[in-house]
């Protein structure tokens, strides 16, 4: 039964966390978005006081 030989698995482990460690955040760093987020103002507009219908 293969699956129960240790010998392939320690390279199995070293591979997958080089992997997880070197290649994917590359990948994942070069993703390009479609739209950009940009900064919000650091002030609030005030809200303009609403007309009562009733006043």
């Amino acid at each position: 039964m293969p699956q129960l030989n240790p010998h392939p698995w320690f390279a199995i482990l070293v591979f997958s966390w080089i992997f997880f460690l070197v290649i994917l955040p590359k990948k994942v760093m070069t993703h390009l978005f479609n739209n950009n987020p940009t900064a919000k103002s650091a002030e609030k507009p005030k809200p303009e006081p609403w007309n009562w219908p009733w006043t």
